[in-house]
């Protein structure tokens, strides 16, 4: 058991390095920059004063460079670039045997820093753990909503194979593993929301000045995410149990 575990940990690597040259690729190849959008609207921000803020922060260094830094947090640049690099928080060496300079920034995902939002200029790790609550929230409800509805049609399933209900079972199971969520998600909001409005159709509760805690209130709220999410668990639960 421990060298499947420890053989499985070590395939997941290049998975994981995989997934990060993925992701930092898709969010390179989105118009414009970190820092035309963190200077947007800024009346005082000239072309210079970003072009010094991009090679600060490494933007103009080649995408392998970039990649690099974003995961250890290292600042690579070929000369002596202390004067140029240092900033409040970062800090530099000049190599001369190699010719580069090296700044350390304090940050990199290997290090658990997954850096600044644009948006808020928050740190990342704090917008996640501010939201942290509400996915599990909605998580854990959808994983109870699998097991106690599929488990127990699997079982019936399977006592009655072959019966009305058994093929009836497994039609909607096929059914709710092939439709896409965000497709389900759209009818159900039609449905529930729009046509019937028994259901809201979106948000953790309804906005009031107070904002106090209201059971009934996040239960109707949660209702239809949940059930968007249990339908692929309670086919795979039903099928695995049959």
């Amino acid at each position: 058991m421990t060298r499947y575990i420890i053989r499985r940990l070590l395939q997941a690597i290049p998975t994981l390095i995989g997934i990060s040259i993925l992701s930092f690729i898709l969010v390179n190849a989105a118009p414009g920059d970190p820092i035309t959008m963190r200077t947007f609207g800024d009346p005082r921000m000239t072309e210079e004063a970003r072009e010094i803020m991009r090679r600060q922060l490494g933007l103009d260094q080649p995408a392998i460079v970039q990649y690099f830094a974003w995961m250890t947090g290292l600042s690579v640049r070929r000369g002596d670039q202390v004067a140029m690099m240092t900033t409040p928080g970062n800090t530099c060496g000049y190599f001369g045997g190699i010719d580069v300079t090296v700044c350390d920034g304090g940050g990199g995902i290997l290090r658990g820093d997954l850096g600044t939002s644009i948006d808020t200029k928050q740190p990342v790790w704090a917008r996640i753990v501010e939201r942290m609550p509400a996915t599990l929230e909605l998580g854990i409800t959808s994983l109870l909503l699998s097991l106690f509805i599929g488990v127990p049609l699997g079982v019936l399933s399977a006592v009655y194979r072959g019966s009305l209900f058994d093929n009836l079972v497994r039609f909607f199971a096929v059914i709710f593993r092939a439709i896409p969520i965000f497709w389900m998600a759209l009818i159900l909001i039609l449905v529930f929301s729009v046509v019937l409005g028994w259901l809201p159709t979106g948000g953790r509760q309804t906005v009031t000045l107070t904002q106090e805690f209201n059971l009934g209130d996040r239960i109707r709220h949660i209702i239809l995410p949940a059930a968007v999410l249990a339908f692929g668990g309670i086919a795979g639960f039903s099928r695995i149990m049959r």
